[in-house]
């Protein structure tokens, strides 16, 4: 790529900007970060109640194995709040089970022999499953051709009760996908991560994590509440919705898929439209401790037909996401539900005091967030990652071009930061 004193652009302050950035100026290249928003983070953001709740915008945490993660991130200084390893099933008869470690140690995940959860043959394929996957780099199990998570499942002979009790509601609510269309190979991947690693938030919330990586740049790198209006001339230069025009060294498109097809001139190669999943957060307070028995472990709803998914107490795992004397309490709901806010509130509530208890009508609602583009689907037989040079001077990444996970959104800033150094 031909020498400029030009800045290379980024468009996107999200977490596979903020991660290209970071590479660049390592590297010694200038960079400009242009960010819509008010703060940077994309969909890893975290707001400040004015009564001192942390919430973040979606149930999200961190698998601390992630390759990318590790590479980017001062664990220590995030200061690492972890869940415990398991999880609190309600089956579908309205029973509650728990499940300890079943991805740590699953031999001895089920207290009971003929546990609710599964079979003893379910067992031991969970043991199988870890060590076969023990050994393989994370991007070997990507580059596996796949079929639907659901048939590799049945194939690998796990029962319909197991994948009803545990797979559907636990891996369903990491794709935001119950009916586990989402592609095997990609399975592999998330089943590893959990196997080797824990599930942790950062203790201020999980917008520490684009913080700390925007701290690192230089004054004035990052421009916020500065919408982009169209890129041109092959990525050479920027338009602004406020009019100004930017000359820049190279462009790179680091927004979700639908807004970079938006930037993308006629006569440039645009990327395609990816279908994104929807997921709902849905955030109350309890005044004293949660009705979770201080488990510290995710909530998995595994009766059909609920609105209520997956239910999490953050603020169990020590991290500082609720003011002293309350608890808080995320409750997730996956795809479109169809209600208004109020209403889906109402349902809500309905069912957690059937799960919880008649306590659960005086949580307090906090805040209700519709995350429209949460994850791209990642169906089988799609690329484990598409093309990331659109041209000489014009790049893309984020997990829309590879798998949705945080993992992927770092991976390709990191290589794109490379493509621009070679």
């Amino acid at each position: 790529m031909a020498s400029s004193t030009d800045p290379i652009i980024i468009i996107g302050a999200g977490m596979a900007g903020l991660a290209c950035a970071t590479w660049l100026h390592r590297a010694g290249r200038p960079v400009l970060l242009l960010e819509a928003a008010d703060a940077v983070g994309g969909r890893v953001r975290t707001d400040l109640t004015p009564d001192g709740f942390r919430l973040d915008r979606g149930f999200q945490i961190l698998l601390n194995n992630y390759p990318e993660a590790r590479r980017m991130f001062d664990y220590g200084a995030l200061n690492l709040k972890s869940f415990r390893s398991g999880a609190v099933v309600r089956l579908a008869n309205g029973q509650e089970t728990t499940l300890e470690n079943p991805l740590h140690a699953p031999l001895m995940a089920f207290a009971a022999l003929a546990s609710p959860i599964g079979t003893t043959k379910d067992k031991l394929l969970l043991g199988k499953l870890v060590a076969q996957l023990a050994g393989r780099a994370p991007e070997q199990l990507l580059a596996r051709p796949g079929t639907t998570t659901l048939a590799y499942l049945r194939s690998f002979g796990w029962s319909e009760q197991i994948i009803t009790n545990f797979f559907r509601p636990f891996f369903g609510g990491v794709y935001l996908d119950r009916e586990l269309g989402t592609a095997s190979n990609f399975f592999e991947f998330v089943f590893q991560q959990f196997a080797q690693g824990a599930a942790t938030v950062p203790a201020l919330g999980m917008q520490q994590l684009p913080e700390q990586l925007a701290s690192r740049l230089p004054a004035g790198t990052i421009r916020l509440n500065t919408p982009v209006a169209a890129v041109a001339e092959g990525g050479r230069l920027v338009h602004l919705a406020s009019g100004e025009a930017l000359a820049a060294a190279a462009v790179v498109l680091a927004t979700e898929g639908p807004a970079a097809a938006r930037l993308l001139g006629a006569d440039l190669p645009a990327p395609a439209r990816p279908v994104a999943r929807l997921t709902t957060c849905t955030y109350f307070a309890t005044a004293g401790a949660a009705p979770s028995h201080g488990y510290n472990l995710l909530h998995l709803n595994a009766r059909p037909g609920a609105l209520v998914h997956n239910v999490a107490f953050p603020a169990e795992t020590g991290a500082a996401l609720a003011p002293a004397g309350q608890s808080l309490v995320s409750v997730s709901t996956h795809g479109e539900h169809g209600l208004t806010e109020d209403a889906l509130t109402a349902r809500l509530r309905a069912e957690l005091a059937a799960w919880f208890g008649p306590v659960a009508n005086m949580w307090r609602h906090l805040r209700t967030y519709r995350i429209e583009q949460a994850l791209p689907i990642y169906g089988p037989g799609q690329p484990a990652q598409q093309e990331l040079r659109l041209g000489d001077t014009l790049f893309r990444c984020g997990d829309w071009v590879s798998y949705p996970s945080l993992n992927a959104a770092l991976g390709t800033g990191r290589q794109v930061a490379e493509l621009i150094m070679s």
